[in-house]
């Protein structure tokens, strides 16, 4: 079916090519002679003749060169269409890099938020801790003071109640009397 079309456009081109030669030689004149389309039949006869020898000689080269660009025009077109699927590849790849972008970003401060959060405990667990130890240092010291002012207080108790005895001994004993008065109050601070 493509050979009929080929066959019958080709024909069709040599009759319209002849026909304007055949107008162009004549000068648009109207002659009907019989020598004038004797003519123009052997012209046309000639030129169908020329393409065909045409045709058989460089009709391969031609078909192989019109095949070959077509190949190539072909092999163009699917390398393009390979480029474009691989572009669409790639883009889709960065839109999906650019879509996980706000994921990972969010990771990221989830993360820091959970970091921050581990130091603040850690802080606050260490300023707890350095509390409870200043605050048992305190209240051991503390202790130890209170432990020597009771000392202090119970050294002047002793040393006032001996003064006071002292006084009231010699106002009222004798010197015997005195002397087991004094043990007999040394003994109770001392045992205190």
């Amino acid at each position: 079916m493509k050979k009929i079309i080929k066959i019958t456009t080709l024909a069709s081109v040599i009759l319209m090519v002849g026909a304007m030669a055949w107008a162009g030689a004549h000068g648009g004149e109207e002659a009907s002679s019989a020598a004038a389309w004797k003519d123009f039949f052997w012209r046309c006869v000639n030129f169908a003749l020329f393409l065909g020898i045409i045709y058989k000689l460089a009709g391969s080269k031609i078909k192989d060169f019109f095949g070959g660009r077509t190949k190539q025009i072909e092999n163009e077109f699917a390398s393009l269409e390979n480029r474009r699927a691989e572009a669409e590849k790639r883009l889709k790849e960065v839109e999906d890099k650019i879509a996980n972008l706000e994921q990972e970003r969010q990771a990221i401060l989830e993360e820091a938020k959970k970091q921050g959060e581990s130091i603040k405990n850690a802080i606050i667990e260490k300023a707890y801790k350095e509390a409870e130890e200043i605050k048992a240092q305190a209240e051991i010291k503390a202790k130890q003071e209170f432990e020597q002012e009771i000392e202090l207080i119970r050294s002047e108790m002793a040393d006032k109640i001996i003064e006071s005895a002292e006084k009231i001994l010699v106002s009222r004993l004798g010197v015997k009397e005195q002397e087991e008065l004094i043990d007999k109050y040394l003994t109770k601070v001392v045992l205190n």
